[in-house]
């Protein structure tokens, strides 16, 4: 849990930003094994690091994966989850044949919807010490 609140730094802001994203599969057929999972799981952290964020948490089962992210102020969650399930699904489909029979009408994995939602943040009073050290009286 300490990883989940730890607080990064960009050029001009100090943050803790985090998605819980849920992506299923297309008509949430079952799909995925182990071996799936596992490999997906190294190409969305791949994907993650591009954008400057870092996928803190994943788990999947047949036909659905979870993801924790933690990401950016300047990155929309919008775009980071489009090349989620491009890259995955592009990289998926080349690497394992066998999966080929559940891309769906225009080689679709997954569904076109997804689930985002903000977690975590700093307590309260964290936040009220930062605001009352960035002007010191004076």
């Amino acid at each position: 849990m300490a990883e989940v609140q730890r607080i990064r730094t960009g050029r001009h802001c100090v943050f803790a930003m985090h998605v819980h994203l849920v992506f299923v599969t297309k008509l949430r057929h079952n799909v995925f094994t182990d071996r799936h999972l596992t490999r997906m799981e190294t190409i969305m952290r791949d994907v993650c690091a591009d954008f400057e964020a870092e996928l803190v948490e994943f788990n999947g089962e047949n036909n659905h994966v979870h993801l924790l992210v933690n990401f950016p102020p300047k990155m929309a969650v919008a775009r980071l989850v489009n090349s989620l399930k491009g890259v995955s699904s592009r990289r998926l489909r080349q690497e394992f044949p066998d999966l080929l029979r559940h891309y769906y009408r225009a080689n679709k994995l997954w569904s076109g919807s997804y689930f985002a939602g903000s977690v975590g943040g700093a307590p309260l009073n964290a936040i009220k010490q930062y605001i009352e050290q960035q002007n010191p009286p004076g």
